[in-house]
């Protein structure tokens, strides 16, 4: 391997795919509920979303986020959810593609034409998606790594996290360029020696910007989105 590869390493949730608060219309329509019904809007209106708040907190976790608004979606729909992944799939299931960023799939072309290596770091890919989901994204089959704490059992920021994805990429940490949209997540690369892109979600072109400027390469053009 030449001693310059570098790699792309990205969490999957809000990093790759548009957050479930950026298509509450798209989830109304599909559980055929009113316009209107869901009103969470975590990081794009924090101060009305007090679970929101308490997360970032770390008084209660991720997964304990999207537990509730899960069984809280489960009683409006009249569905007996105990997962995130039976929400996931009947809000996203039918068109996966639909929810994805284009900043993130042109960002993921570049990386990949300049001959960097790809990665998935996540905590629940499977998990708050389910196994079906990430088969109907053919973009996925570029990816080199997959590391889902699904199956691992290990969570970011854990430094075993990002260890299990460098042992798979067989790459020193200051060769990858990590991109998550927690900042604990962020924290724990940064002490596990990794260039780190906190992605803001109110600004993902300028996100994938500046991991693509880490990486030495071009930024996004307005073409490879439309």
């Amino acid at each position: 391997m030449p001693h310059d590869t570098k790699a792309l390493v990205l969490d999957f949730g809000g990093v790759v795919t548009r957050t479930m608060f950026e298509t509450h219309d798209l989830t109304e329509r599909a559980l055929g509920l009113a316009p209107g019904s869901l009103t969470w809007r975590g990081p794009f209106d924090p101060a009305t979303d007090s679970l929101w708040q308490a997360m970032q907190r770390d008084e209660i976790s991720e997964r304990d986020y999207w537990h509730r608004r899960t069984q809280e979606i489960a009683e409006l729909t009249g569905n007996e959810w105990t997962e995130m992944a039976q929400f996931v799939k009947a809000a996203r299931g039918a068109d996966p593609d639909a929810v994805m960023r284009p900043e993130a799939l042109a960002a993921i072309d570049i990386a990949r034409q300049a001959g960097c290596k790809l990665a998935i770091l996540s905590n629940e890919l499977d998990l708050f998606y389910g196994a079906d989901f990430r088969k109907k994204l053919a973009f996925l089959d570029d990816f080199d790594v997959i590391v889902d704490a699904t199956y691992t059992r290990i969570l970011k920021p854990d430094p075993r996290a990002y260890q299990l994805c460098l042992d798979e990429l067989g790459l020193p940490a200051s060769a990858c360029v990590f991109v998550d949209d927690q900042l604990r997540n962020i924290r724990g690369a940064e002490t596990a020696g990794l260039q780190t892109v906190h992605f803001d979600v109110l600004s993902p072109r300028s996100s994938y910007d500046q991991a693509l400027s880490l990486l030495g390469l071009p930024s996004l053009l307005q073409g490879d989105m439309t």
